[in-house]
């Protein structure tokens, strides 16, 4: 159980400004329990999740001034789809701010940002699992 949390607590963390490799963490929790692959990949994306909702909230709450440029133009062209990449290094985070920020309906983006999440880890789970 330890294990799971400490997915869990990675796969919140990355999704914030704290750069963790949570691919990594369920990498190591299946190889270290291989038959629980549905619990892995559903404790990390619901926590990844939420890390990115977290850093929606401070958009939201928080306005800043100076947000990635890139980001805001991403959000203004393709509105909540768009946060399915929040996913990605470097600019995930800063879509996820800058939804908030421009006020993009909540439950889109946390539809978006789930699915998006929810396929890079199977797509993990899938390649960790075909290498044992």
């Amino acid at each position: 159980m330890a294990e799971l949390a400490a997915l869990f607590a990675a796969s919140f963390l990355a999704a914030t400004l704290v750069p963790l490799p949570s691919e990594a963490a369920l990498f190591v929790y299946l190889q270290l329990h291989p038959e629980r692959v549905a619990l892995a990949v559903s404790t990390a994306t619901i926590a990844n999740t939420a890390g990115g909702m977290t850093s929606y909230l401070i958009g939201r709450l928080l306005p800043q001034k100076n947000l990635a440029p890139k980001a805001l133009h991403l959000i203004r062209r393709f509105g909540a789809p768009a946060t399915f990449l929040a996913f990605l290094p470097i600019i995930g985070d800063a879509l996820c701010v800058a939804a908030g920020w421009l006020r993009v309906h909540w439950l889109a983006a946390l539809a978006f940002m789930a699915a998006g999440r929810l396929a890079r880890y199977v797509a993990v789970a899938w390649g960790t699992l075909l290498a044992t």
